[in-house]
C-alpha cells in the first residue's frame, strides 16, 4: 500500500493569491500578454557612444589640420595614424548615437535593443 500525499492546499492557509474566472469568449487570452513593455534605454551605453563619437570627432579634425600643414609642417607620417584612429573611433560611436536618436523618435525598424548594454 502507496503512503498518502498531503494536500498542498491544505497547508497554504489564506493565500493572498485572487483568482478571477476567465471569459469564455476569449479563448483564453488576455489583452496584458500581447502588450509591449517600455523600452529599457542603456544609458551607459549611449553615454560610451557620445564618448567615442566626441574623441574620433576630434582626432578627424586634428589629423585633417596636420594633414594641412595648419598645426605643424611634420606631414604625413603624424597625420596618417591620427586620421585612421579618429575614424576607428567615430565610426562605432556615430553607429549608436544614430540608432539611439532614430529608436528615441520611434522610427520603425530601429529599437534599443539594438544597442549593447553593460547591465548584464
Amino acid at each position: 500500500m502507496m503512503p498518502l500525499r498531503s494536500s498542498v492546499s491544505a497547508s497554504v492557509p489564506n493565500s493572498k493569491v485572487k483568482y478571477s474566472k476567465l471569459a469564455s469568449t476569449d479563448e483564453g487570452y488576455i489583452d496584458l500578454q500581447f502588450k509591449r513593455s517600455p523600452p529599457k534605454i542603456p544609458y551607459k551605453a549611449i553615454a560610451l557612444a557620445t564618448v567615442l563619437f566626441m574623441i574620433g570627432t576630434l582626432l578627424i579634425v586634428i589629423g585633417a589640420l596636420l594633414l594641412a600643414g595648419y598645426i605643424s609642417k611634420g606631414g604625413n607620417e603624424r597625420a596618417i595614424p591620427v586620421l585612421i584612429i579618429g575614424i576607428l573611433v567615430f565610426l562605432p560611436g556615430f553607429y549608436h548615437l544614430r540608432i539611439a536618436y532614430y529608436a528615441s523618435k520611434g522610427y520603425r525598424g530601429y529599437s534599443y535593443d539594438d544597442i549593447p548594454d553593460f547591465d548584464d
